[in-house]
């Protein structure tokens, strides 16, 4: 199994940053990539950046320039340092891990997510 842990969130005025981090444990191998997403009230949990075990990272377009991810491999640690906070970050950021194991049938995805951390952004 995989326990994933974040930590970090809080409230912080627009214009300020804040940096989640989520710590990995358990079987933590065959790892495809590691991500943050979010979820506001109403609205569907969304991807806002992932890196891959070879190191390439995405973002989505509304934290493009304002947020960056990065991990520690010694740590088995992901982070989400946000920068420029705006009220519409306002979510609860979950941290996911996805792997693919190969086997002899094929290869088998799976999804492991964190509780969850709120993060307020007040103007």
């Amino acid at each position: 199994q995989v326990q994933l842990v974040e930590s970090g969130g809080g409230l912080v005025q627009a214009g300020g940053s804040l940096r989640l981090s989520c710590a990995a444990s358990g079987s933590i191998f065959s790892i495809n990539s590691m991500g943050w997403y979010r979820q506001a009230p109403g609205k569907q949990r969304e991807l806002v950046a992932g890196v891959t075990s070879g190191g390439n990272t995405n973002y989505a377009d509304s934290v493009k320039g304002r947020f960056t991810i990065s991990r520690d491999n010694a740590k088995n640690t992901v982070y989400l340092q946000m920068n420029s906070l705006k009220s519409e970050d306002t979510a609860v950021y979950y941290c996911n891990m996805k792997k693919r194991i190969y086997r002899a049938r094929g290869p088998e995805d799976y999804d492991y997510w964190g509780q969850g951390t709120q993060v307020t952004v007040s103007s």
